[in-house]
């Protein structure tokens, strides 16, 4: 049996009911719905990695992406799976960075009203960012249960619906996007490699790799400082994550009830990385590859860096997940 708090659910039902609602078919269908404002994000490589590592590294660069991060992938998937019923009473999120700019464009694209609660200590520069897509922004104060009970409030007055950054099969299926794009044009990968905050990005890919190229590795990578991950994968247990001061904010969050059993299905291993090794790692793909990147999308290069007797003579590709940081 699976314990997930106080929800027990026995293992093969659960995995039925998974399936259900995310596998292969539902990810090509997000990604026919999405096509329209996605952009198929270039994938690149430079030879000075490929010879730092001794491995043939592929990024693919979701920093480009809409809204600047891979999570405008999954937020249009669950913008435009609603009904018309649905979408005239808007949706609201929790967010204090790539999520709530990514939900806010999809919703404007649909023509439909976003609310974001922003936690009093968002930066400036991502509160501006949702500012000019024109969502309405609540504040509240940067505690889960200030999150929470401020949610609750303004959901319940708006009847909104809930857009969970990434604990949501429409928001996973709209992730796992990002591998039908990367091994339609990149052939005999022997690993893709993601970053691991609240685990949709990884587990709605996961899906999309297990099922159109089996023999690739999936694998994650994490700050040492924030390796609840790493944990709950060792210990066949959801261990969240404990308030983390790495540099690395978008992965400073913990897994989700809905990606922790995918994680635990597929994934084959979860690397870290010291943290005095990603913004150098951060500095290094930004001058290579000429883009403006985030910490967190340094992770999986640094934990390669990390670990590279194990990676090396390989093909791998790298998702790198976002480039919303401020020019000063």
């Amino acid at each position: 049996m699976l314990n997930y708090g106080k929800n027990i659910i026995y293992k093969d039902y659960y995995y039925f009911y998974l399936f259900m609602q995310l596998s292969l078919d539902t990810i090509i269908s997000a990604h026919k719905r999405i096509k329209p404002y996605i952009i198929n994000t270039p994938i690149k490589s430079d030879e000075e990695i490929n010879q730092l590592v001794g491995a043939d590294i592929y990024f693919k660069c979701e920093n480009m992406q809409n809204s600047g991060s891979f999570k405008f992938r999954g937020a249009s998937n669950a913008i435009f799976s609603l009904n018309d019923k649905q979408a005239d009473r808007g949706v609201i999120t929790v967010s204090s960075g790539n999520h709530g700019t990514a939900l806010s464009l999809a919703a404007k694209n649909r023509g439909i009203n976003a609310t974001v609660i922003l936690p009093s200590n968002a930066t400036p520069y991502k509160r501006n960012l949702i500012e000019k897509l024109g969502a309405n922004i609540i504040e509240c104060e940067p505690t889960v249960e200030s999150r929470e009970k401020t949610l609750l409030i303004h959901q319940k007055k708006t009847q909104a619906t809930v857009i969970h950054p990434y604990n949501d099969y429409q928001i996973m299926s709209g992730q796992g996007t990002i591998s039908l794009e990367i091994i339609d044009e990149i052939t005999d990968l022997d690993i893709i490699m993601f970053p691991i905050g609240g685990g949709g990005l990884i587990s709605g890919n996961a899906v999309a790799i297990n099922s159109i190229s089996p023999k690739t590795d999936i694998i994650g990578a994490e700050p040492e400082l924030a390796n609840d991950a790493q944990q709950s994968l060792q210990n066949k247990k959801l261990i969240p994550s404990t308030y983390p001061e790495t540099i690395a904010d978008g992965l400073r969050t913990s897994l989700g009830s809905k990606t922790f059993p995918i994680i635990l299905k597929y994934i084959k291993n979860i690397y870290t990385t010291p943290e005095e090794k990603i913004i150098p790692t951060m500095n290094l793909m930004s001058k290579k590859l000429n883009n403006k990147i985030e910490p967190s999308c340094a992770v999986p290069l640094a934990a390669i860096l990390e670990n590279i007797s194990f990676f090396k003579g390989k093909r791998i590709a790298i998702v790198i997940s976002g480039g919303n940081v401020s020019e000063t």
